[in-house]
């Protein structure tokens, strides 16, 4: 089965650049290596399953109503933008658009909600929502497919039956939303244009995107660039080569513009990146991601998108009475208290204490993405004292969460040729496309999964940091 693995990979493009290669995030094609994977699907109840599924369409459409209202927005992030730099950067460009009453008329998200069953409850709960860059649509997919194939070869032996891993639709809902959103723009000369990092080790997963965006809508053009290159590359279609002159005068940012590439307008800016502060080394990028927002492209996601994914955010919707704010449905709201864990912000003294005498039960989240970024166990301790001996905003960065314990179960994974077998715990990840344009609701799906497994002993999840590896489901 491992060596059936490795050439069905090899084969079928379940790759990403391998570090060890200098080249292979930044050349197609060179230092290849497949992506870390589970040999055997997870066992995951069928019912929570459904549960995780149908919350995803209620999710999307609390993003939409969330980004709506600027204000709760800025009022909910307004202490963190003391404390947090890059927040208070994403948060600046937000006041812009709200200063000069942007609209987005037409609003793409494609989101992912991440979840655990905790053990000792039973429950499915949320660890977070993702409104930006929910990577692996395309390396999910091919795994799914690959452990599909290994139980057709060897499930009678194992007494499995591949049948019971669920088809996984991501990359084939991802296109058709962005071929559904360039047909709502309105101009068969616009693209679609991918924002990505300027080395990208997991670029085979976007790549996947774009070759069913050109095979299956052919008319749907689309460009890459990193944020660097968008500037140099990109014409605005109001003011020609003056552009970048103009945009140091104080009354720019209030003027609606087209994006211009090789003479055709962008319709769609899907980001891939631009959710870490190291995606904005200098003033240029920052400059490029404020144009991105003022113009008339659609944004996968908006400013606002992007801030309703936050932390934060996560924190402040789960507290009494304020999803009501924006959801009507009283059985939606029920749905969504019940996935909830526990989250609390540090201006709760005593779930503070509580943290700092049982570091092991809580989880410390900063305001960022891409993983690597939390922080557990006695080092929970240590930071919370730091900030109480600080006594300043910085508080106000983080936000606790309970920590979720889900059953450990024995796996084998593949990481560089090499299987190994360990203890193991997953997280489920649910996408959701959601394009709406002004009052008509055009998408709104579950679309596909993300299963991702890491070593009991791992604190962080995160595949492209290097701490899970990709898996799917076996319903039982």
């Amino acid at each position: 089965m491992v060596y059936d693995s490795l050439v069905w990979s090899s084969l079928h493009g379940l790759v990403v650049g391998d570090k060890s290669a200098q080249r292979s995030g930044k050349v197609p094609g060179v230092g290849l290596v497949h992506a870390p994977f589970a040999l055997l699907p997870v066992p995951f109840p069928e019912s929570h399953w459904t549960q995780a599924c149908e919350l995803a369409p209620i999710f999307s459409e609390l993003v939409d109503r969330v980004s709506l209202d600027g204000k709760f927005l800025q009022d909910s992030l307004s202490r963190t933008k003391k404390a947090d730099s890059f927040m208070s950067r994403l948060l600046d460009i937000h006041s812009k658009m709200l200063e000069i009453n942007k609209k987005e008329e037409i609003r793409l998200g494609l989101h992912r909600s991440d979840y655990m069953l905790d053990e000792q409850t039973k429950l499915l709960l949320q660890i977070e929502l993702n409104t930006i860059s929910s990577s692996f649509p395309g390396l999910s997919c091919l795994v799914n497919e690959l452990q599909r194939s290994l139980l057709n070869q060897h499930g009678e032996d194992l007494g499995l039956d591949p049948k019971r891993i669920p088809s996984n639709s991501a990359v084939s809902h991802f296109v058709e939303a962005f071929a559904k959103a360039w047909n709502e723009y309105n101009n068969p000369r616009a693209v679609v244009m991918f924002v990505v990092q300027a080395e990208e080790r997991n670029m085979y997963d976007q790549h996947w995107l774009s070759a069913i965006l050109n095979e299956r809508y052919p008319f749907c053009s689309q460009q890459r660039l990193n944020f660097l290159n968008f500037i140099t590359h990109i014409t605005l279609k109001l003011f020609g080569k003056h552009w970048q002159k103009l945009m140091q005068k104080e009354n720019f940012y209030r003027m609606e513009h087209f994006f211009c590439m090789g003479g055709k307008t962008i319709a769609v800016v899907y980001f891939r990146a631009g959710y870490a502060p190291n995606d904005y080394p200098s003033e240029s990028e920052w400059r490029a991601r404020l144009l991105m927002e003022q113009s008339s492209a659609i944004k996968c996601p908006s400013i606002s998108y992007h801030l309703a994914g936050t932390k934060k955010i996560q924190q402040e919707l789960a507290k009494p009475n304020v999803l009501e704010r924006f959801l009507d449905n009283k059985e939606d709201i029920a749905k969504l208290r019940e996935c909830f864990a526990g989250l609390w912000s540090l201006d709760d003294s005593d779930i503070v204490e509580k943290a700092i005498e049982k570091p092991e039960l809580f989880v410390m989240k900063p305001q960022r993405e891409g993983g690597g970024n939390n922080i557990y166990g006695v080092d929970v301790r240590e930071t919370l004292q730091r900030l109480q001996k600080e006594g300043t905003d910085g508080n106000a960065a983080y936000i606790l969460m309970q920590r979720i314990f889900p059953t450990v179960f024995p796996t084998f994974l593949m990481r560089d040729g090499i299987c190994h077998k360990d203890h193991a715990i997953s997280e489920l990840g649910i996408y959701g496309a959601y394009l709406r344009n002004k009052d008509k609701v055009i998408m709104n799906d579950q679309c596909g999964f993300l299963m991702r497994t890491k070593i009991s002993s791992s604190d962080e999840g995160g595949v492209a940091a290097g701490f899970a590896v990709l898996d799917s489901i076996y319903l039982t």
